[in-house]
């Protein structure tokens, strides 16, 4: 691994995955990059580790990013949740198939007795809005949003169709481990003792906080223009109208918040919502994918077995997003590549994070990848800054591994 020093980025990277060194120092000069760090495990060693930038957004002066600084990473938390639920059923305490209702019985009410558990991973349960949003404090109280989905009717009748829960997929799962548990762990206990632990991840569902000093603050930052002879990305039409018409699926699912929470609160950062408040560092998105398709070369378990891998990659939905309002692909809590949500090739599947975070994994060439930032663009899938890397990633190719001297 060479050291990497420009004055603004910091790490290593493997010889060979020298491109997408470059990439990343190229967000900063021109991507609007501010703070950030990516992560590459091939067979889960390491071939790139970079940081760089500052912990705040908004002021130039604020502490530098360091390898170990965590950020919020919004909705790239779906696949850790996520993997909470798939090693429930790989250990036979939840049955995917099965009726929510079968565990937690006040879900039923209100035409939603019929809604399989595979259907929230899927996002084809119908209920990603709330008719009564819910208020910031409601929001991280740890009961309000369950019992609002109690009362839900669902927007389409479950399995039928698919459209993205960016805000009520966290209650969702957050109440059905709870019920599969017996109360005795929330999602994010049951994350931090039997996945984080294991792994060493810094990565939590629910910020402990004796770790609050090493979290980067976010905030948006205004996208910049284009390089010469670049294109910007505009968003078609009629995503533009969806977003703005108060009455449609997409700004009332995105809108089951009101008014938006701060993100930066102590109280939303330790609530660990699980579609999205997920806290953690590029190097453990990277590794808690390197864990689900392989064995870690340093002992680290491996989390998914073969058959529960396929289970959670297997294409559950596709085509047009009743949300989204662009066609997207979902295995069982997972995104899977395509135009909505680019990873490295066909076989990835993860989850990107409003604003710039993605992780996932790609079992074909043996790679997981995790970008984070604290410097929040209007992206919701498809951020420019982790593309730009990725796209250096595909023409840097698999290299063959050199262990470590």
């Amino acid at each position: 691994m060479a050291e990497v020093e420009t004055g603004t980025v910091h790490g290593t990277v493997a010889e060979g995955y020298e491109p997408v060194r470059d990439a990343f120092v190229r967000n900063f000069e021109a991507r609007g990059e501010t703070g950030a760090a990516v992560t590459v495990h091939r067979h889960g060693r390491k071939v790139v580790d970079l940081w760089g930038g500052v912990t705040d957004p908004e002021n130039p002066a604020s502490p530098p990013w360091r390898e170990d600084t965590a950020v919020v990473l919004h909705s790239a938390t779906k696949g850790p949740a996520a993997a909470v639920l798939h090693l429930l059923h790989q250990r036979g305490q939840l049955d995917l198939d099965a009726p929510v209702g079968t565990y937690w019985p006040e879900f039923k009410a209100n035409g939603k007795d019929r809604l399989l558990v595979r259907h929230l991973l899927s996002h084809r349960g119908g209920v990603p809005v709330l008719d009564t949003p819910l208020t910031p404090a409601q929001a991280v109280d740890g009961v309000s949003g369950a019992r609002a989905l109690e009362a839900q009717a669902p927007e389409w009748r479950p399995g039928t169709g698919h459209g993205y829960h960016p805000h009520t997929y966290s209650w969702l799962l957050a109440e059905l481990v709870r019920r599969v548990t017996g109360g005795s762990r929330t999602i994010g206990r049951w994350f931090a003792d039997e996945i984080a632990r294991p792994l060493g991840l810094d990565l939590w569902l629910g910020l402990p906080e004796a770790e609050a000093p090493r979290v980067a603050r976010i905030a948006y930052v205004p996208t910049p223009e284009p390089e010469r002879g670049g294109l910007r990305v505009r968003p078609r039409q009629s995503v533009v109208d969806a977003y703005a018409d108060p009455e449609s699926l997409t700004r009332r699912a995105f809108g089951a918040i009101d008014p938006a929470a701060d993100e930066n609160a102590p109280a939303y950062r330790a609530a660990g919502l699980p579609g999205s408040a997920g806290i953690g560092t590029a190097r453990a998105l990277s590794r808690f994918y390197a864990a689900l398709i392989g064995p870690l070369p340093d002992g680290g378990p491996r989390l998914f077995t073969p058959a529960t891998l396929t289970q959670a990659r297997s294409e559950e939905s596709a085509g047009p997003d009743r949300v989204l309002v662009v066609s997207t692909r979902f295995g069982l809590g997972f995104m899977l590549h395509g135009p909505a949500a680019p990873m490295l090739g066909p076989d990835s599947f993860g989850h990107p994070g409003r604003g710039g975070s993605l992780g996932f994994a790609d079992p074909g060439s043996g790679l997981s990848f995790g970008y984070v930032t604290g410097t929040m663009h209007k992206s919701v899938t498809n951020d420019p800054r982790p593309q730009a890397v990725l796209r250096a990633l595909r023409a840097a190719g698999p290299r063959p591994f050199r262990p470590a001297r």
